[in-house]
Order: structure tokens, then C-alpha cells, then sequence
């Protein structure tokens, strides 16, 4: 048996109510946990980016992708593996202002992860990480000493290492195919 890996699924499609609902049962069925999960209108007006994450072995997530185009509105999915895309997440982390402004440890940790300040209220300051979940996570860690009072992370965003989107040459394609049959 295949050996589980973290794939990146990306699906483009139309803005349509409930397609979020179809595409995670989608993976229900698959018995596939979705690790993270951004959407986000893309590059293209009109259409959207389903970013998802989730361990599976390469034939579980091909037959993935393939039952996830069938789906109406979706317009075309990809996948890939991490050594084919870029990705980043950010974390949002709340401290306690007299701890920043009291420990100097803490602006230590701050420039060590190039973490940035976004807010700075009397009682709080939120501070901002962007980078990949282990990096998230660690400074988690490093401030959880330090009585972090909230902490969130998003969903995984990512463009491929390729040079050519592929879904504006299925578009394309697709464009010419209309316009033969006309």
C-alpha cells in the first residue's frame, strides 16, 4: 500500500451556493480529512480558488480531482505535492501588552521569527506571521510562555512553481472549442 502524503487540491469554479458542501463530501466519502481549506476569488473574474489540504496516496486523489470536476460549477481541479508549489499561511497571535513592553525576551522571539506587529492597544497586541505551519506553530510554542491570549492560523494559499496557469489554457481551450462548433 501507498504510502499517506499531504496533497494540495486545487479547485477553480464558478461562485455557486452549497458547491463547498458537495466538494467536502466529496472527500467524506474518500475518508479523507481536509487538513486546511482557503477560498478566494482568483486571477480570474468570476471564478473562484478552493485551496485544500489533506493526506492521501496518489490514486485516492487523482479519483478525487476526477469526481470533483463532475461536480456543477466547477470548472477544473489540480493537485500537487509541496515540492511543486509555493505556499504560505499566516497566524494571527494575541499578547498582553505588558508582557511585550515588560519581557525582553519576547521582542527577541518577535524578530527571531520576523513576526510583525499589526495592532498595539493598551491591553493587547496582535502580532502577525506569515509562513509555513511549522513556522506558525513554533512561535505558537515560543509565546504560549508568555501568555498568549488567542492565536488562529488560515488555510493554506498557493500558486504552482510552474509558469503557465493551467486553468487559463483549459479556459482557453475550451473557448476554442465553443467557437469550432459555432
Amino acid at each position: 500500500m501507498e504510502e499517506k502524503q499531504l496533497y494540495t487540491v486545487t479547485i477553480f469554479s464558478e461562485n455557486r451556493v452549497g458547491l463547498l458542501n458537495q466538494i467536502s463530501i466529496i472527500y467524506t466519502r474518500r475518508k479523507l480529512n481536509i487538513e486546511s481549506l482557503s477560498v478566494s476569488p482568483s486571477s480570474i473574474k468570476g471564478i473562484h480558488k478552493f485551496t485544500i489540504t489533506s493526506y492521501s496516496d496518489r490514486e485516492t486523489i487523482e479519483k478525487l480531482v476526477k469526481q470533483v470536476e463532475k461536480r456543477i460549477g466547477v470548472l477544473k481541479s489540480f493537485f500537487y505535492t509541496d515540492d511543486e508549489i509555493i505556499y504560505q499561511e499566516i497566524a494571527l497571535y494575541k499578547v498582553p501588552t505588558s508582557n511585550l513592553i515588560e519581557e525582553p525576551n519576547l521582542e527577541k522571539i518577535i524578530r527571531k521569527y520576523n513576526a510583525r506587529i499589526l495592532e498595539m492597544a493598551k491591553d493587547y497586541t496582535i502580532l502577525e506571521k506569515t509562513g509555513h505551519p511549522e513556522e506558525t506553530e513554533s512561535l505558537f510554542e515560543e509565546l504560549k510562555r508568555h501568555d498568549i491570549r488567542q492565536f488562529v492560523r488560515s488555510g493554506r494559499v498557493a500558486v504552482t512553481k510552474d509558469i503557465n496557469e493551467y486553468v487559463t489554457m483549459f479556459l482557453e481551450e475550451r473557448r476554442l472549442k465553443k467557437e469550432t462548433l459555432i
